[in-house]
């Protein structure tokens, strides 16, 4: 870390609670699931899909707040930038988070849709089947960009699935500005093959721009 980078690495994501649970391929049909991708759903297919799972395990998530806790247990200095609401599920996202050692500074939802939840099936191969309710997700803006803190970070690293909720666009965008005005690295990752498929021209555009300095992909 360099001596003016208070962080490695600010991430910005979605903010999200795992639900996982084992199921057979014959459940992912029934429901129309594509294996091995991410689905976005809404609130009441959530509810539904929640219902019909077996029993299952909670525990915080969200591809860019999970690379920060990863990054923080291997020594590094972290932060993210993420909406929850102010419900349990946003507390037990906050306390996780924090807990592992990772500075997370956004304030949570007052009003509106609760916090986001993904629901996880496990195959017997091992094969992930993602359903995501992106709940409180929506409400990240611009207004949420601490740019302080991100032109104190070495890197600023942002997730594709971050281009679903479409205020989160506007978020990054503002992030970016500030992570070039102070000199830092911006990386992305493009999160999965369905998602690219979503937003492959858009990707294209900025990677082609030089707005990326590092891609994960």
């Amino acid at each position: 870390m360099t001596a003016d980078a208070a962080f490695d690495v600010v991430g910005i994501g979605n903010a999200i609670v795992d639900v996982i649970a084992r199921a057979e391929d014959d459940f992912l049909v029934a429901h129309g699931l594509h294996k091995g991708g991410m689905t976005l759903i809404d609130e009441t297919k959530s509810s539904a899909l929640y219902e019909a799972m077996g029993s299952a395990t909670i525990m915080s998530g969200g591809s860019a707040a999970n690379t920060m806790a990863g990054l923080a247990s291997l020594g590094g200095r972290a932060a993210f930038i993420g909406k929850v609401r102010d419900d349990d599920a946003g507390h037990a996202f906050r306390h996780d988070i924090q807990a592992a050692g990772v500075h997370f500074p956004t304030p949570p939802a007052t009003e509106g849709a609760t916090t986001a939840r993904c629901l996880v099936l496990v195959t017997p191969d091992g094969e992930r089947t993602m359903s995501t309710y992106l709940g409180a997700c929506v409400a990240l803006g611009p207004e949420d960009v601490d740019k302080d803190l991100i032109e104190k970070a070495r890197i600023f690293y942002f997730e594709g699935y971050l281009w679903d909720p479409p205020r989160a666009k506007e978020a990054f965008r503002l992030a970016a500005k500030a992570a070039r005005s102070g000199g830092r690295k911006i990386a992305l990752t493009l999160s999965d093959s369905f998602c690219v498929d979503r937003y492959r021209d858009e990707f294209l555009d900025l990677i082609r721009s030089g707005m990326v300095d590092i891609l994960f992909a």
